[in-house]
C-alpha cells in the first residue's frame, strides 16, 4: 500500500554522519531547554498574577462587604454571584452544493472530487462527491486528528512492538522502518504516520492512545459520528487498508480534513515537507521524513494558492487518491478531495488544476506531461 516509492544511491560518510548527529542532538537540546525556560517564565508569571487576582478579589469582597453593612446592617447578606454560561458558537450546517456549484467531467481524470470553500462553508465544483469509495490511506488525517486529541505529552515514548512490525509487513503497507524495540516520541510517531504514510507509525499511536488498534479505531468512528458522518463513513483499521465496512465519501474525506487542519497540531504536521528524527540505536543518524504530495505540488502553477496540507492514499480499489488543504493570498481557505486517478501524479495534477482554475480565479496552464 506504498503511496510513493524513492531510491537513494548515495550514502554518507561516516564523518558526515557523525556531523549531522551532533547538530541534531545540539539542536533538540537547545529546543529543550528553551521549552523550560518557556515553562519557568509561564509559571513564574501565572503565579505572580494568581497573587494579584487574590489580592484583588480579597480587597473587593472586604471592602463590598464593609459597603453592605453600612448601607443595611440589619439586612443578611445573600450571594449575588450569578454563573455565566457561555454559548456555544451557532453550528454551521455541513458545506452543501449551490445553484453555482461547478459539475466536473472529464477535465480531471480522477472519477470522484469535491472543492469546499470554508469561509462560504459552500461547495464549488464536484464529481460523484457521495459516492462511497475506499479512502484508502487518506485514513490516517483521521488517525493524526484522533491521536491529536487525546495526546497529553508529545514528547513520551512508545516503543516498537513486534506484533506491529508484523501487522506492516504482512498487509504490505507503506512504512518509516521503525524496528522492532526501538523507542521513539509520540511526536514521531505523529510526523511518521502522516510525511511517509507509516502504517508502523501509525498503529504505534493507536496502541499508545487507547491501548489496542481496535480500541483506537472506536474512537475514530466515534469521531465520524461527531463530524455527522458516519451515515457513509466507517472505518475498520487506522493504516487505510482494503476493507469492504472501511469506507467513506471524498465529501466525508474533505470534511475530514477540515477538521484535522481546525486543530493546531494536525496542521502544523499536514503542512510539513520535512521532518528529521532523532538518532535512535537502529537508525543512528535518524531518519528524513518527506510529505512527497506537498513537495511535488510546491512547484506547480496553483495560482494564488498555497497549498498548505496535503495527503495521499492509495489501494487498489480505490487508485490513487489525495486530500488537501489550500489558501489563497487573502487567507481564504479550501479543501480538496479526490479519488481513483489512473495514477499518483495524474492525481497531483488534478489538485493543481483545481486550486488553479476554481480557486485562484485564474486560467489553467497544467501540463501533464
Amino acid at each position: 500500500m506504498e503511496d510513493f516509492t524513492f531510491t537513494y544511491t548515495e550514502s554518507p560518510s561516516d564523518e558526515e554522519i557523525a556531523r549531522r548527529r551532533a547538530r541534531r542532538i545540539e539542536a533538540r537540546r537547545q529546543r529543550e531547554l528553551q521549552r523550560r525556560r518557556r515553562n519557568r517564565q509561564l509559571l513564574t508569571g501565572g503565579a505572580a498574577l494568581v497573587l494579584v487576582l487574590g489580592a484583588v478579589l480579597f480587597y473587593n469582597a472586604s471592602h463590598n462587604r464593609a459597603d453592605e453593612d453600612a448601607i443595611a446592617p440589619e439586612q443578611p447578606v445573600f450571594s449575588s454571584v450569578v454563573p455565566v454560561v457561555e454559548e456555544s458558537p451557532e453550528e454551521l450546517p455541513p458545506p452543501a452544493a449551490t445553484s453555482e456549484t461547478i459539475q466536473l467531467g472529464a477535465e480531471i481524470d480522477s472519477q470522484y472530487a469535491v472543492i469546499i470553500d470554508v469561509e462560504n462553508n459552500t461547495i464549488l465544483a464536484e464529481k460523484n462527491p457521495h459516492a462511497v469509495i475506499s479512502p484508502a490511506s487518506m485514513t490516517k488525517v483521521l488517525t493524526l486528528l484522533v491521536a491529536a486529541e487525546h495526546v497529553e505529552d508529545l514528547e513520551e515514548t512508545f516503543t516498537m512492538t513486534i506484533d506491529i512490525t508484523d501487522y506492516a509487513y504482512v498487509n504490505d503497507c507503506s512504512v518509516v522502518g521503525l524496528m522492532v524495540g526501538e523507542t521513539v516520541s509520540i511526536r514521531e510517531l505523529m510526523y511518521g504516520t502522516i510525511l511517509p504514510s507509516g502504517a508502523d507509525a501509525a498503529v504505534g499511536l493507536a496502541v499508545h492512545v487507547a491501548g489496542s488498534h481496535e480500541a483506537f479505531v472506536e474512537l475514530m468512528n466515534d469521531k465520524l459520528a461527531e463530524l455527522g458522518l458516519s451515515e457513509t463513513a466507517h472505518f475498520t483499521n487506522c493504516v487505510g487498508l482494503y476493507d469492504e465496512a472501511h469506507k467513506c465519501t471524498v465529501y466525508d474525506m474533505a470534511l475530514i480534513m477540515k477538521a484535522a487542519m481546525e486543530n493546531e497540531l494536525c496542521r502544523e504536521i499536514l503542512n510539513a515537507r520535512v521532518y528529521e528524527t532523532l538518532p535512535t540505536q537502529d537508525h543512528p543518524d535518524g531518519q528524513i521524513l518527506s510529505n512527497w504530495f506537498l513537495r511535488r505540488i510546491e512547484d506547480k502553477d496553483t495560482g494564488d494558492i498555497n497549498v498548505a496540507g496535503g495527503k495521499t492514499g492509495y489501494v487498489t480499489q480505490s487508485g490513487s487518491c489525495a486530500v488537501s488543504a489550500g489558501e489563497d493570498s487573502n487567507g481564504r481557505r479550501y479543501i480538496i478531495a479526490t479519488g481513483d486517478a489512473a495514477g499518483s501524479w495524474k492525481c497531483i495534477y488534478d489538485h493543481v488544476a483545481l486550486y488553479h482554475d476554481y480557486c485562484s480565479g485564474e486560467e489553467s496552464v497544467v501540463s501533464t506531461s
